[in-house]
């Protein structure tokens, strides 16, 4: 007989699905008919039928085992008499039929929710009922309203939640300050982005003497949001269950109520605040030399952007200096210990590759005005080295204490990615490789060492893909992109809810008590996904996260169960931001179709190239069959398509000119054509196959009679006739083969 896997489903736009296996093997491919009665994340049981001649298995479903509750979001339609809802996420495969008594109040067009009362068969569509209107398509924040549903991210407060929070006092009382330190007389700052609306941490630094050395005292504050946040009260349920913020343009959708947020636990200027601080001595090498955690209350002395930080620090008899005239000696003192703190990042060879972030700037309708590079100073680069260093204190001082917590756990590259990235760095020629257990200096010497090279920001990609996510977990496992042995989040508790367990640990050790995690909600689906594949990987040679203990006590399970949903929901509020920026970005790209742009190619697959155009930092598609009438080959090693006859080749980072040729709304998506300017790329091509072009060869001549042309060898002529023929016209489409994601 045999064998049944267990698995969840996970539906293609395409019609086709898979089997994600509990097991964490490879995925089990599904056709188009063994879809039809089944629906996206249901849990099934399959069986491997067969094998393609990759060795990719193919499978059938034989028992639905669960169908998890899944609210289907949208667009209401109303054909030849009758009413049906077409999906937003077409990872649903069927359109859902609505009975004439089950639209509601919605019209024809309107986006709405979908509450399922019958499943899909072999032989019919699943049935449902309107459960809510969202409004029209077009209506501002409307993509918000979509994602919010579509990855199941909680957007509304319970009662119990919001009628606590109306509770609580509107400023801090005088017996809130009862066992703290007072450091209201400590100049004690906010550097934040402009647009920012919580200010969770604050800083101050001074000169010090650290050991017989010269070196600083540092002072990181970070609201006390345990205070007013009780373990198990409606707003921590409220807090668990969200887990983290959501940001997304033009709205946030908090952890914790605005009341909070914004309010008692944002370090607002000239305010009493309650805070937790770090107090650290730092010797010249950027060492911490020692630290202590206490409760204290705070008075911030002003709230800086980094745009003005920067602007004091790089002239600090400026204007922006004179307005802030008695602080600028603390920034300069926070300099200072930056440049400190950069050296010990140095020495220990952390991870430091230069990336670009970009920001969606809209109108007040919601629609894109532009799309901005962030452009990181020595601004934010300060804060960045004093979160982090108050980070590692806060995981080490729970480490000392042997009392159980969350870590930010970062893994090492695995096995196959390890083998990927030396092909890769061999193919490239760079002279450089990483060791079978590698240290993060490896690959930053790498970074160092191709940072000048035409191809640089192509291996830097690289180097980052084969990099594993960070995770919450118990069990510390260290962070190898930081290179530290241990680390933790400390320092936004009003955004991660980890950040709020590391507080009420570290209040616990304080107090000499143990902190007691209370009796959670069961994580739902996705974070059962997430313990399965992260169990898998436990078990995956050379991981050290298979130094967990094999029978963890009830306590560790506990913890193991909250990194895992807080793992989770990290990546829920990652996709769910993702999709809205995408949808934003293809309702902004609609109105330039047929225009074109100069473009670098980002990523390259089976299918085609990614290409991400030129100040506008946008994503899309060049499929394979646009790329000319011949075939083209994936080379792993090298991440290109090769053309067999023309040589042509497109790698990351090579640079193309692209025509906006279509944009999906619907499925996120966005299509380009490649544009060839006169003979470019045939010459490049022809070059790297030993032929030089005739029209290159006439350039080349000395000028006088002209001679005819010669006629070239029959081999050079066909290839010029591929290559002119592709550029003229779009190529036909290629051969149907099974589509993989």
């Amino acid at each position: 007989m045999l064998d049944e896997i267990e698995g969840t489903i996970q539906g293609h736009r395409d019609g086709h699905g898979y089997v994600l296996r509990d097991d964490g093997d490879s995925d089990i491919y599904l056709p188009p008919n063994e879809m039809r009665a089944v629906l996206h994340k249901d849990r099934v049981k399959a069986r491997i039928v067969r094998h393609d001649r990759k060795g990719r298995p193919e499978g059938r479903v034989v028992e639905i085992i669960e169908r998890p509750p899944q609210p289907i979001i949208g667009r209401l339609l109303h054909e030849s008499g009758v009413w049906l809802v077409a999906p937003e996420d077409k990872r649903y495969g069927q359109d859902v039929l609505i009975p004439k008594g089950a639209t509601a109040l919605a019209k024809a067009g309107q986006v709405v929710v979908v509450e399922l009362t019958e499943p899909p068969s072999l032989f019919g569509q699943p049935v449902g009922r309107v459960k809510e209107v969202l409004g029209e398509i077009d209506d501002p924040g409307m993509e918000i309203e979509i994602a919010v549903r579509k990855y199941g991210v909680p957007h509304e407060f319970s009662d119990a939640c919001i009628g606590l929070a109306r509770s609580l006092p509107d400023k801090v009382r005088p017996q809130d300050k009862k066992h703290r330190v007072d450091l209201t007389d400590l100049p004690l700052v906010t550097i934040d982005g402009e647009d920012a609306r919580d200010f969770d941490d604050a800083v101050y630094c001074e000169p010090a003497k650290v050991g017989r050395g010269k070196g600083w005292r540092l002072l990181v504050a970070i609201a006390d949001v345990s205070s007013y946040v009780e373990t198990g009260s409606a707003i921590d349920i409220d807090a668990y269950d969200r887990a983290t913020s959501v940001y997304f343009p033009r709205r946030v959708i908090p952890m914790l109520p605005e009341k909070l947020s914004n309010g008692l636990c944002s370090l607002n200027p000239e305010q009493d605040r309650l805070c937790m601080v770090c107090d650290m001595l730092i010797n010249a090498n950027g060492e911490i030399h020692a630290y202590q955690f206490y409760p204290a209350v705070m008075w911030s002395h002003a709230r800086f952007t980094y745009t003005e930080v920067a602007a004091i620090l790089a002239n600090t008899r400026g204007p922006e200096a004179i307005r802030r005239k008695e602080l600028v000696p603390y920034l300069e003192n926070l300099h200072d210990v930056y440049r400190g703190l950069l050296k010990a990042r140095n020495a220990r060879g952390a991870v430091d590759f230069e990336t670009t972030e970009t920001q969606i700037i809209c109108d007040d309708s919601g629609r894109i005005e532009r799309i901005v590079p962030r452009v990181r100073n020595d601004a934010h680069k300060l804060i960045e080295e004093a979160m982090l260093a108050a980070n590692v204190c806060s995981a080490d001082f729970i480490q000392q204490s042997k009392h159980p917590g969350l870590y930010r756990v970062h893994e090492g590259p695995t096995p196959e990615k390890k083998d990927v990235l030396r092909g890769y760095l061999k193919a490239m020629g760079v002279g450089l490789s990483i060791t079978d257990d590698p240290l993060p200096a490896e690959f930053q010497k790498i970074a160092l060492a191709v940072k000048d090279r035409p191809d640089g920001p192509q291996i830097q990609t690289m180097l980052l893909r084969s990099m594993s996510q960070a995770i919450y977990s118990p069990i510390n496992a260290g962070h190898f992109g930081l290179a530290y042995d241990a680390y933790t989040h400390f320092t936004s508790p009003i955004r991660r809810y980890p950040d709020l367990l590391v507080h009420r640990v570290i209040k616990a050790i304080l107090l000499q008590k143990k902190y007691e995690l209370p009796v959670l909600p069961t994580p739902g689906e996705a974070h059962e996904k997430l313990a399965r594949r992260l169990a898998s990987r436990v078990k995956a040679p050379g991981n050290k996260l298979k130094k967990a203990p094999p029978t963890p006590s009830r306590e560790m399970q506990a913890w193991e169960a909250a990194g895992l949903h807080c793992s989770a929901n990290e990546r829920r509020a990652d996709e769910a931001s993702r999709d809205v920026e995408a949808w934003l970005k293809c309702k902004y790209m609609r109105e330039h179709l047929g225009e074109e742009y100069g473009g670098v190619v980002t990523a390259v697959t089976t299918f085609g190239i990614f290409v991400t155009l030129d100040q506008m930092y946008v994503e899309g598609l060049v499929h394979i069959t646009e790329l000319g009438g011949e075939y083209y080959k994936f080379d792993e090693a090298r991440q290109e398509l090769r053309g067999e006859r023309t040589g042509l080749r497109y790698a990351i980072g090579t640079r193309v000119r692209v025509q906006v040729s279509r944009v999906d709304l619907d499925g996120r998506k966005i299509d380009f054509r490649l544009v060839r300017e006169g003979d470019e790329l045939l010459n490049r091509a022809m070059k790297d196959k030993g032929v030089a072009h005739e029209q290159e060869k006439a350039s080349a001549k000395p000028q006088g009679k002209r001679k005819p042309a010669r006629k070239p060898v029959p081999e050079t002529k066909s290839v010029v006739k591929d290559l002119r023929a592709a550029a003229k016209k779009a190529a036909s489409k290629g051969k149907s083969h099974r589509p993989r994601r």
